[in-house]
Order: C-alpha cells, then structure tokens, then sequence
C-alpha cells in the first residue's frame, strides 16, 4: 500500500523503533496527525495468550472516564417494559423478534453496540453469521447480555467501550480522539491499560502485555514500553 506524503513526512518526525513513555507517546500521536478531520486515538495491545486456548481468551468492557468522543448508536433487543426501558435510557434502536428478522431480510446494521436481554438470545442468536463478524453480537461476558437495560445502554453511551483479542493476541481500544487533552488521552489510557491487566487469564505464563502501540487513524503507530504500563496506571489510580 503507497503512503500519502504526510504519513511519510510524520515517519520521519519520530523513531518508529523506539519505545516511549505513554505520556511522550500520547504527545507524539497528537503531534503526528495531520488529517482534516478530528481523529480517533487508539491503543493497540499485543499480549501474550495464546488465543486458540478458550481459557486465555481476554474479553470485556471498560468505562472511559472521558468517553471517545464519538456518538455512540446503541441497539437493544427487548420487548415490553425492557423495551421501554432502554427507550427512556437512550438506545438508538429498540425492537424484539421484528427487529431481528428485519436483520435476518438484510436491514442496516445502523449500530455500534448490540445490547439484549436474557430471554431474547435464542432470537438473537439466530443472528450470528451477522452479528458475530462485525463483534456486534451480544455477550454475558461483555455485559450486553443484561436485565439491566437502562444502566447498560447509559454507560455504553457515556463512554463504556468494548474490547476482545483477536484470533493474533492484539486487542485494539479506541481511547478517545485527537482534540482531547494529553491528559484526557492519558487518563483513558489508563484507564484501559488497567483493565487489560485485571483482565489477565491465569493460565497465562510470562509476560502479559508484550507490545502497546498507540496511533490515530491516519497517523504511523508509536510504541510505548510495555514496562511502563504499570506505572502508568497506578499513577492515574
């Protein structure tokens, strides 16, 4: 793939080698985007699991304390006070058994975050050749399989983001975008970085978090020190 001059032009405005403080880092990233658009900030952690193994699989949610500073359009299938439930907490779409075989037919998966109640999942499960690829499909794991409508469609529009590893080990986060404060990037990334560390299977040996890059959407990757993870978030406890 050919790099635009201004991808080129940041490359050589930093050591893509070396390894940064998360704060550098953050400075950096915010410093090497050039788009016209406000970018979005995000973290990608490269850990050491083996992903084939159902027991080192790392998957859940995390609240950003700054949100991502993007709209967040939240589905939720529930039917009844459920239904009216996420209504009044905000969901962006609300349907039952219609609004699964509107999916089902080829209707727009105009979402980002897919949100059910226990006893629609045999209805929505039916619907995971669709959702599955996009990592849309609901999760007990990642609390969007939930009673708890409202608190769950609120937290997810406030800035509760969803992370899981991929088939490779990476789990990539989006930390907010590049108009936030250092600060503001620092502390969402804090915020992450803990609750990747919590989320650490026990059957893993060595060394969890193995790389962390951080970039925006149309700038080069900056490697931060996985040492300094740690410190980074006791820091910001």
């Amino acid at each position: 793939m050919r790099k635009s001059k201004a991808r080129s032009d940041a490359e050589r405005r930093y050591d893509k080698n070396a390894l940064y403080g998360p704060g550098d880092a953050v400075g950096l990233v915010k410093t090497l985007a050039s788009a016209s658009f406000d970018e979005s900030v995000d973290a990608a952690f490269l850990l050491g699991i083996d992903a084939r193994q159902a027991d080192q699989l790392v998957r859940g949610t995390v609240s950003l304390p700054h949100g991502t500073g993007k709209d967040v359009r939240v589905a939720v299938f529930a039917e009844s006070d459920k239904a009216r439930e996420a209504e009044a907490a905000g969901a962006d779409i609300v349907g039952g058994k219609e609004l699964a075989e509107e999916l089902q037919g080829g209707g727009a998966l105009d979402f980002d975050i897919a949100i059910a109640t226990p006893d629609m999942m045999p209805v929505v499960g039916k619907l995971g050749p669709i959702l599955g690829p996009r990592g849309l499909m609901p999760n007990p794991k990642s609390g969007t399989v939930t009673q708890d409508v409202g608190k769950t469609v609120e937290a997810f529009k406030a800035g509760r983001v969803e992370y899981r590893n991929d088939r490779y080990g990476n789990v990539h986060v989006p930390i907010g975008r590049v108009s936030f404060t250092e600060e503001q990037l620092e502390q969402n990334l804090a915020a992450v970085s803990d609750e990747i560390l919590r989320s650490r299977p026990p059957t893993t040996k060595g060394r969890f978090v193995e790389k962390v890059v951080l970039s925006s959407t149309m700038g080069p990757g900056v490697r931060i020190d996985p040492s300094q993870v740690e410190d980074l978030v006791k820091a910001y406890r």
